[in-house]
């Protein structure tokens, strides 16, 4: 999960009170709630009772006097990086105490009555699934009452999660973020006031083998069939003319099964697919489609001639990962493809083994960059789950996007070494034609917000691999 404290807001007690300082949260780019220092400090010390205080970062002193705004500011600093200690930590963030913590003050922040409403949950063929629920529950029991009205099995619960999605105005859908466990759906979606916003329901793991255990329910069956019906016409799963004819035929039928068999071996099935955006791969400023599932990052791009061609980044080979702001443009610049002037852009950056002993920084452009990082958490939180305990059913917690709530495997996986942040000075992208065979390019038939600079992912299924396996 990527967590910031990038701003404050200096509020009055009452019409005649002192001024205080609030502290704004954003979690995965999205502003969740609004904390004072004061309950930051009992979050503290009410983890000091339970885990004891030699496990905990330091957290910042009180102070006597009202502080200066260099204070305010280092303050800030302080309290976003205790926050983003504790949160990756598998016994401190995964517990509890934080996530009701964050619930707690995300209800609070918008201050919100209790009752009972109805809300929309959308299936991938657009089908809407109305539920009852209370304005204080929470993503799980959203879900959780989705899947009653749906009758999907409690066992295959765990197999789906709830989406915040963005409907453009060409009719497409853009994933903006997973909804969090401890998550007031209500309340993040009502609180973005904006009918443009909608909550989704989708598979939540990658590995297609993962699909016997849904395919087993005729409900399951249809949810499947439905999101893929849906991937492919909307273009993220590859068809050859050929391989469409047999899917149709195989639609008349109702084939199902069958259906989703033959869609397994497709490519870019089951693959979560992002807006156009900019790379720096091949070459500076190329703009790129960005896919990711089947433990990768897929780019996609033109080359000169109009020929399509895609770029494969396995996660495996992924050291570290980041995700930071770039520097807004001047007024009057001429912008990048993909960059308005003006704008703040979300850069997702990755540290690649190009070959034995050859590692290189990648950046990415998006708006989407947060969630491509949870993507990519999450696809090796998966990897590592598999390695452990074999099974979605065994997992005591589904992934989050963040850490893995099923910890023992992570703790048991020796933890990367320093890892250095990409910069200016990083090694620059060498030309197209020596870079194309280090990834694996291959051809293809024709079928705002805020994050840390200090948010560095380190990856436990990173693997030293040679370069007779890349």
């Amino acid at each position: 999960m990527h967590i910031s404290l990038p701003e404050t807001e200096s509020h009055n007690r009452d019409s005649g009170g002192s001024a205080y300082m609030a502290y704004n949260i954003h979690l995965n780019g999205a502003l969740r709630c609004q904390v004072h220092y004061s309950q930051l400090l009992g979050l503290h010390e009410q983890l000091q009772k339970e885990y004891g205080a030699n496990v905990l970062p330091a957290f910042p002193p009180k102070k006597l006097f009202s502080l200066t705004p260099a204070e305010i500011k280092q303050r800030r600093k302080q309290l976003e990086k205790y926050m983003q200690i504790v949160r990756p930590a598998p016994l401190l963030g995964s517990g509890e105490t934080f996530n009701s913590f964050l619930h707690q003050a995300q209800w609070e922040t918008q201050q919100l009555p209790t009752e009972e409403v109805s809300s929309e949950v959308l299936l991938s063929n657009g089908r809407k699934v109305l539920v009852n629920m209370l304005t204080s529950d929470q993503t799980e029991d959203v879900l959780e009452a989705v899947a009653a009205k749906l009758d999907l099995p409690d066992d295959l619960i765990g197999y789906f999660s709830l989406f915040l999605v963005r409907e453009k105005e060409d009719g497409a859908s853009s994933f903006v973020r997973k909804l969090q466990q401890f998550e007031l759906p209500y309340v993040s979606v009502t609180s973005l006031r904006n009918q443009e916003y909608k909550t989704v329901l989708r598979k939540s793991y990658w590995d297609s083998a993962y699909d016997d255990d849904v395919m087993e329910n005729w409900v399951g069956l249809n949810l499947l069939y439905a999101q893929t019906v849906s991937d492919i016409e909307r273009g993220w799963i590859l068809v050859t003319k050929e391989q469409h004819q047999q899917l149709t035929s195989l639609q008349e039928k109702v084939s199902k099964k069958e259906f989703l068999r033959l869609a397994q071996t497709l490519h870019h099935y089951g693959y979560l697919c992002f807006d156009v955006c900019v790379a720096d791969f091949p070459e500076k400023d190329c703009p790129v489609v960005v896919s990711a599932g089947n433990s990768e990052l897929s780019l996609q791009l033109r080359l000169p001639g109009q020929q399509l061609r895609e770029g494969s980044f396995q996660v495996t080979h992924m050291r570290c990962w980041r995700v930071t702001s770039s520097v807004p443009l001047p007024s009057g610049s001429t912008s990048s493809p993909g960059r308005g002037q003006g704008e703040v852009c979300l850069e997702l950056a990755f540290e690649y083994l190009m070959s034995k002993g050859w590692l290189q920084w990648v950046t990415i452009t998006s708006p989407q960059a947060i969630m491509m990082s949870i993507c990519l958490q999450s696809m090796v939180d998966e990897l590592m789950v598999k390695k452990s305990v074999g099974s979605i059913r065994k997992m005591l917690h589904r992934w989050e996007g963040d850490t893995l709530r099923c910890s023992d495997s992570q703790r048991a996986v020796k933890s990367p070494p320093l890892l250095e942040s990409p910069d200016a000075s990083r090694e620059s992208v060498v030309k197209l034609s020596s870079k194309l065979s280090a990834v694996s390019l291959r051809g293809i038939g024709s079928p705002s917000t805020d994050a840390s600079a200090s948010d560095v992912h380190g990856n436990f299924a990173f693997e030293g691999i040679g370069d007779e396996h890349l």
